[in-house]
């Protein structure tokens, strides 16, 4: 892993996103090296010839001036890098935000594969409306070790567990959605008891990473190529929405709120939590911009 230290001016950056104000990411690059990651387009920025996956670059940034001033504003910690990657434990810029901001009156939104973040639960605690999320997608440890280098599936769990049973705010992104592959329902059986807010988001293949899954599924899954290639090749939304139909119909059966395309994140505590279908992106653009 190549890492190296980078002044910038601000860590803080006007967010585009509907879930949050500013997006915060106090790393440039990721260890987790998601096979399906949408923030490798990264690189084009960056400079760097390695690989997605194989670089860090660690941000040091000036003092806040006036924190107070983003009372009320949401960030969002995570929006194109993990603020609890391996780096994390070494550099702590996660934490230096986290501690600069404390008492400002802002709220905060984390998005993570790790359980590194219970080392920072206390200080999360602070926050009014804090809420962290887990990204998983599978329930299968060897699928899941294809796909990226986060911690194990049950150590998310634990963590996620451990964050609800303090009282914060927590939501499972079942996310990416692989077709044939995702068992989604067993996600959420597995996670119901124990989140605010379950996230479904299919799999979008885009850019560089698009050869990279088809090769994955031709090599590992090839009973697979002939969905994916309607889904990724011909656009055809069908899979979508008879899953679409059937989530509907099991969460109905397990009492939980099903919604599609909905703002959710910034829905209030809520027990059992909501599941929320985004998987149709070009809608919630479009409505976005009407906005």
């Amino acid at each position: 892993m190549k890492t190296k230290k980078v002044d910038v001016k601000s860590v803080l950056t006007k967010s585009n996103l509907p879930v949050s104000d500013y997006s915060v990411n106090p790393y440039i690059g990721c260890s987790h090296g998601c096979k399906y990651c949408y923030a490798s387009f990264m690189k084009r920025f960056t400079n760097h010839p390695e690989p997605w996956g194989s670089f860090v670059d660690v941000k040091y940034w000036p003092a806040i001036r006036h924190p107070e001033k983003y009372s009320g504003k949401e960030l969002f910690l995570g929006s194109v890098t993990d603020p609890y990657q391996d780096a994390e434990e070494q550099h702590g810029r996660t934490r230096a935000l986290l501690e600069e901001m404390k008492g400002s009156g802002c709220k905060i939104s984390i998005a993570t594969k790790s359980d590194l973040v219970l080392r920072d639960i206390d200080l999360i605690k602070t926050f009014p409306d804090a809420r962290v999320s887990w990204s998983i997608n599978t329930l299968d440890e060897s699928f899941r070790k294809d796909m990226d280098n986060a911690v194990s599936i049950e150590r998310r769990l634990a963590a996620m567990k451990a964050f609800h049973n303090a009282g914060i705010r927590t939501t499972c992104f079942i996310s990416p959605i692989f077709p044939g592959i995702t068992d989604v329902k067993s996600i959420i059986l597995r996670v119901k008891e124990q989140c605010n807010l379950i996230w479904l988001e299919n799999l979008n293949l885009r850019g560089g990473f698009k050869k990279t899954i088809l090769d994955y599924i031709n090599e590992k899954h090839p009973e697979l190529n002939g969905l994916y290639d309607e889904i990724y090749n011909r656009g055809n939304r069908h899979y979508w929405k008879v899953l679409d139909a059937e989530i509907r119909e099991f969460t109905e059966k397990e009492g939980l709120q099903y919604l599609r395309n909905d703002d959710s994140m910034k829905r209030p505590f809520s027990e059992p939590p909501v599941v929320v279908n985004y998987f149709f992106h070009e809608e919630v653009r479009k409505n976005n911009r009407k906005t």
